[in-house]
């Protein structure tokens, strides 16, 4: 079935290259209207890049949707360094495109690591922010990051020996360890099986068939820059681990818009996460959708992306 992605795939109207400082560059897109609502659309990873299917869901009359690749991300450059290239590095990036842009508040949207940073946004910046709309939450816990290791839920325990056993740790050396040391070690053929393993089992984990894509040349090779970027913020618990960032949630503005989209099939971002920041900020509205797993794409999570956009231009409020 067609993915239903409601808004057409055209250009975006502007284009952004920012020095960042640390021989960072940032590539920023802008999409929609110049004069709609100011939307800050956060992508997920870390490392990944922002996507035309993130910012089709929003409506390109009403909305301004500013989709900037993160450090080491997407087209920004140089893409996958790590060097200078931290939670905090990405806050203070925010903070100073928001001014290059003349932004004074925004709604903030983000899914899976970019619901971790939208967060992170809101609490470092709170005048910034008008409201916030995530999706598939994850919340850079200990237990978060060794459920996606270590962990294999049921059904998926063939997927993740198969895992292992292509990782290969040595004696008393974690999942995640190896694969961060492969990733930037100087062997490019182990860095191309270190990525082809960790993608392979995130595919397994969010039940896409694994006969059904390949991964080679520039794919591959953009697949190794994103996980070592990814594999640099995870084994820190992405720097939000003291006080943990579901605990600070907690002081957040308490008439601050929060609506969250979580699919109760995700093994990638499990539901439990989505519950437990809820319960720390009651005034938050969760939605679930039943069938959903990870993929943004599904056609049940882009309905509830869409309609809490739609309502949000409509009386800026979620349903």
């Amino acid at each position: 079935m067609p993915t239903p992605i409601p808004y057409p795939d055209q250009p975006p109207y502007r284009t952004h290259d920012l020095d960042a400082g640390d021989g960072h560059r940032l590539h920023v897109r802008e999409w929609g209207c110049a004069d709609g609502i100011p939307a800050l659309l956060l992508h997920g990873g870390p490392g990944s890049g922002s996507s035309p299917v993130l910012w089709r869901m929003f409506d390109p009359t009403r909305y301004r949707v500013i989709a900037p690749d993160q450090r080491g991300s997407g087209l920004s450059t140089p893409r996958g360094q790590v060097a200078h290239n931290t939670t905090a590095h990405l806050l203070a990036d925010l903070r100073a495109l928001r001014t290059h842009l003349g932004i004074a508040r925004w709604l903030v949207v983000g899914g899976s690591w970019g619901a971790t940073l939208a967060l992170a946004h809101a609490l470092d910046a709170p005048e910034a922010v008008d409201g916030l709309l995530l999706r598939a939450i994850f919340l850079s816990r200990a237990e978060d990051i060794a459920r996606f290791f270590d962990q294999p839920p049921p059904g998926r325990e063939a997927s993740w020996r198969h895992f292992a056993a292509s990782v290969a740790p040595t004696e008393g050396q974690s999942l995640l360890d190896a694969l961060h040391a492969g990733l930037h070690g100087d062997d490019p053929t182990l860095r191309e099986h270190m990525a082809l393993a960790w993608w392979r089992w995130e595919r397994a984990l969010a039940g896409w068939p694994a006969d059904q894509a390949r991964l080679d040349g520039p794919a591959l090779a953009a697949q190794v820059d994103r996980l070592r970027v990814q594999s640099h913020y995870l084994r820190q618990a992405c720097w939000l681990d003291q006080p943990s960032l579901v605990d600070r949630c907690g002081t957040l503005k308490p008439d601050l818009p929060v609506h969250l989209v979580q699919g109760r099939q995700d093994r990638i971002c499990p539901p439990e996460g989505a519950e437990r920041l809820h319960a720390r900020m009651p005034r938050s509205r969760l939605e679930w959708v039943d069938d959903a797993g990870h993929d943004p794409t599904h056609p049940g999570m882009v309905a509830a992306m869409v309609d809490a956009l739609d309502r949000w231009a409509e009386r800026r409020a979620f349903p």
